[in-house]
């Protein structure tokens, strides 16, 4: 069985290996990319926290602080999945094109530089920050000005124009991985998932949706227009984990799902994670209304994407650190497929 460097220099034998057990070896790459000063050293290097996606290091030098970011060929928290090196180049770009603008450049950290070949970004460090999981534990309410923050942010990203957004990247091979534990994995009664184990009797309620004909229907249709073409850019993920609480104020990372696509899916992705997070009623409908969906925006898309994506949390791979009971995932569950079986 191979090490993950083993495994990443065997498929790209010429291409840098970030690894923070090896700092010389970064600071020669940094050196050599001229992207940081000849007297600048690297004085340390630690993780800001453990990513799903990508392998990321915080570095220090003499004269500041910065993020890097590498893509490998599996998703790093399940090394066993395979995924798209290219979700890199997808999130450079975002950053590239979301920078310029003035109505996004102060929710986003700023790209400083991008090594397409090594599959690797260096973005500006946010300071000691957390993300917005901690929405998920009892009684932890979002803050009506972060909400307020996070549904602008979403409102500007989506009111982009087209000719501003032309050539974006499909990110096709990274939309179908989603589509898979989206809109498939969950639904399959043998997916390897030992449910019981993230929750005793979980298996059993699993079992109710993984056998309901009705609603596969329903979510394939779903999953076609996930994966269909769109004109609006999305971020892709847009869930607490993606928000990063800092001395500034909200903060949105980790685009690198983004895609021209349906509006309806990124609104949707937010409503179920604030379900998830068991917030009032009225912060959900604060929500809407601050968004403000023009006439085109298919509000039953919306809630239908918000119904599978609350499906694929509580019974697919990519769990969470939810304090919900049994019960109350069954009657969070019954809610989506209802938001789900109405999408006509």
């Amino acid at each position: 069985m191979l090490n993950k460097k083993e495994r990443f220099q065997k498929e790209f034998p010429r291409t840098f290996f970030l690894d923070a057990q090896d700092e010389p070896s970064l600071q020669e790459f940094l050196h050599d990319r001229g992207w940081i000063e000849p007297y600048e050293s690297v004085l340390w290097v630690q993780k800001p926290g453990e990513g799903n996606m990508n392998y990321v290091l915080r570095v220090k030098t003499e004269a500041r602080s910065f993020i890097i970011k590498q893509a490998r060929s599996w998703v790093e928290k399940y090394p066993q999945l395979d995924a798209p090196v290219e979700r890199a180049a997808v999130e450079a770009r975002f950053f590239q094109q979301a920078n310029k603008v003035p109505a996004l450049r102060p929710y986003l950290p700023q790209l400083l530089e991008y090594s397409a070949p090594d599959f690797l970004l260096m973005i500006e460090d946010l300071g000691q920050a957390t993300d917005y999981t901690f929405l998920y534990q009892k009684d932890q309410v979002l803050d009506p000005e972060v909400l307020g923050t996070l549904v602008t942010f979403l409102k500007q990203l989506h009111s982009q124009t087209e000719a501003a957004t032309a050539g974006f990247p499909p990110n096709q091979t990274l939309r179908q991985l989603n589509a898979e534990h989206m809109f498939k994995y969950p639904y399959l009664p043998d997916n390897g998932l030992n449910l019981d184990d993230v929750q005793p009797g979980l298996a059993a309620v699993a079992r109710r949706y993984q056998q309901d004909e009705a609603l596969h229907q329903k979510v394939q249709a779903l999953a076609d227009s996930y994966l269909g073409s769109g004109s609006t850019l999305l971020h892709g993920d847009y869930y607490p984990g993606s928000w990063l609480h800092t001395a500034s104020g909200p903060k949105v990372i980790d685009p690198e799902f983004g895609y021209l696509g349906r509006a309806e899916f990124d609104l949707g992705v937010l409503l179920a994670h604030l379900h998830l997070a068991q917030q009032p009623e009225s912060t959900l409908q604060e929500a809407l209304e601050g968004y403000l969906p023009g006439a085109e925006f298919d509000l039953v898309l919306c809630k239908a994407f918000c119904g599978a994506e609350i499906i694929r949390r509580l019974i697919g791979l990519a769990q969470l650190p939810l304090a919900l009971t049994l019960e109350e995932k069954e009657e969070l569950l019954e809610k989506a497929r209802g938001y789900v079986l109405v999408r006509a």
